[in-house]
């Protein structure tokens, strides 16, 4: 499943949940104000569960590994 999609005719190349014009960043957004998962899926229903889920993922092991690199630049 396609979660992630950057196409310069849509938003302008912002990045957007696939199938959807609905920007990844207002998931964040989202959840840096304490709003709830159930509560994005309710305002934007083009959104899919498994799309957020996917992203969550995505996101968990972009940080995983970036932490992994810092901490070789760090101990190396």
């Amino acid at each position: 499943m396609k979660i992630i999609n950057v196409d310069s005719e849509i938003m302008s190349g912002t990045p957007v949940f696939n199938g959807t014009r609905v920007p990844l960043q207002n998931l964040f957004d989202y959840l840096e104000t304490g709003d709830s998962i159930e509560e994005f899926l309710e305002d934007f229903p083009s959104v899919r569960r498994e799309q957020v889920v996917g992203l969550l993922e995505i996101s968990q092991k972009m940080i995983l590994a970036s932490t992994e690199l810092l901490h070789e630049d760090f101990v190396g």
